[in-house]
């Protein structure tokens, strides 16, 4: 339900940074000069700023301040020196007990505990052991998320549990400001999925409004300001939802509308959100449009598809010439791909691999030369992975037959202690037929190899490989319908075949 659960890991940048730059400045150093010199170095490809480089990351390595050490650290990793990077941080763990990376690894123990008396008595003595108090306050409470990480994990198990009492009381606790957002936003989603909908719609009202005191630089535009501003759409479309829910359809209008007209970019869902509520309404016509925008766009997913039809005979009094509108809206989709996809044409050399597949096989790409490859980096943790799989089993199951055509499945960016035991459990919870090769983390070096080999940011990443073994389209993300998403997979197939 909340549209910002995975700022987590951009709060915990965010929060590095920023503790970065206030203890750098505490101890006289000036850090935006530091780390422009070091972003210079790490720029250049001239051997002498290479050994620069490596000398003022030894030294700061050394150095009796975490800080600076934490500063090596990160660099070391942007430098794809992932062994220096984390042997540093187990360092700094042993050398600064009370410091911390020490609290932090000590944080991420209290989150394995699955009992929540036992939890609850972890935070007690953690937060003991590391006093608040005893580290920077920051203007927005950007330290404090760290307590506050706990605090939420608290009160959404609590709010699971149906513990109301004490989901709230950890929910009261929060303190960073920037923050409190995305944690108020998460209880409510946990209070949602355990049926308690009055205390849903609290705890996102909540959030909404602590975002919206951040919007248009209410609080300044540094960058936790601008995170804790960027999760307003989202929620206020939550409150939206919720509202609709509980069949407050005029409240609930005037909160998408706000959701619509704040978001950055254009949302499939809060159109969706927006044609619910008026059909609530008695407003067909308008929300016949938003669906007949939707659907021509080819961002339509399955429930807007489904509200389109119901909707094209309330507005035109019956299904007839229904299907002839449907053909032509998937040809003008058709027409609109294949120019699209004749501007995002490359010719790039792909990137050889060896990995093992879940039945212990050697696949490499090399064994696929003159067909057409379609790799797919994904991970179990990823929803939007996983919400491309059924467009994904389709063109797979739409290329069965094909010999010139492979798909593979590239697992990648683990989180599981065994991730090949978690992809195999997860393939065999679905029914689809993927290929899936594993791609690891090197214990020596820390780094999935093929997937940074492919330079890739963000997951869903696909990739389309032409006969001779070069990339002729890159797409990251999912958005849209599953014969969309298929029509466009199909046209690079097609478009990489006639390359050659």
């Amino acid at each position: 339900m909340s549209n910002i659960k995975n700022f987590g890991i951009s709060a915990g940048v965010l929060l590095v940074n920023t503790m970065l730059c206030y203890q750098t400045q505490a101890q006289n150093i000036q850090p935006d000069s530091l780390r422009k010199q070091l972003d210079k170095l790490v720029a250049s490809k001239e051997a002498a700023d290479q050994q620069v480089l490596n000398s003022r990351l030894k030294t700061l390595s050394a150095s009796n301040k975490e800080i600076e050490m934490t500063i090596a650290a990160q660099y070391y990793y942007r430098i794809k020196n992932t062994k220096s990077s984390d042997s540093l941080f187990e360092v700094m763990v042993v050398k600064f007990p009370k410091g911390i990376q020490a609290r932090s690894k000590e944080q991420q123990a209290i989150f394995e505990i699955k009992s929540l008396p036992e939890m609850e008595i972890a935070y007690a003595n953690w937060i003991k052991k590391f006093p608040p108090e005893s580290f920077p306050a920051l203007p927005l409470g950007e330290d404090r998320v760290s307590y506050d990480y706990v605090r939420s994990q608290l009160a959404s198990r609590y709010a699971a549990a149906k513990n109301t009492a004490k989901a709230i009381y950890y929910g009261n606790l929060l303190e960073a400001d920037f923050w409190k957002g995305n944690g108020y936003g998460g209880l409510g989603e946990a209070f949602y999925k355990a049926g308690d909908l009055n205390n849903a719609l609290i705890y996102t009202k909540k959030a909404m409004e602590s975002a919206a005191s951040f919007t248009d630089g209410k609080k300044g535009k540094s960058g936790a300001a601008n995170f804790a501003a960027s999760g307003y759409a989202g929620l206020t479309g939550t409150y939206a939802k919720l509202l609709y829910e509980q069949k407050k359809y005029n409240e609930a209008l005037k909160y998408i509308e706000l959701a619509i007209k704040s978001s950055p970019q254009p949302r499939a869902d809060f159109n969706y959100r927006y044609a619910q509520i008026l059909v609530a309404l008695n407003r067909n016509q308008e929300a016949f449009d938003r669906m007949d925008a939707a659907v021509k766009s080819g961002k339509a997913t399955q429930e807007m598809s489904d509200l389109f039809k119901v909707l094209y005979v309330k507005v035109k009094g019956s299904n007839t010439g229904l299907d002839t509108y449907q053909a032509d809206i998937r040809k003008g989709i058709v027409e609109g791909i294949q120019k699209r996809l004749v501007k995002e044409i490359v010719n790039e050399p792909a990137a050889g691999f060896t990995l093992t597949d879940l039945q212990g096989n050697k696949v490499s790409l090399s064994d696929f030369k003159g067909k057409v490859v379609i790799l797919d980096f994904w991970a179990t943790w990823c929803g939007p992975c996983k919400a491309s799989f059924p467009a994904m089993q389709m063109a797979v199951d739409k290329y069965k037959a094909d010999p010139n055509v492979k798909f593979l499945f590239i697992h990648t960016w683990e989180r599981a202690e065994n991730p090949t035991e978690d992809a195999r459990a997860y393939l065999a919870s679905t029914k689809y037929t993927f290929q899936v090769l594993m791609d690891n983390k090197d214990p020596e070096t820390k780094t999935n190899k093929v997937v940074s080999s492919y330079k890739v940011y963000g997951i869903p990443a696909k990739f389309v490989i032409d006969q001779k073994g070069n990339i002729r389209f890159k797409l990251t993300g999912f958005d849209g319908s599953k014969e969309a998403a298929v029509d466009e997979i199909s046209m690079m197939i097609d478009m990489a075949k006639a390359s050659i």
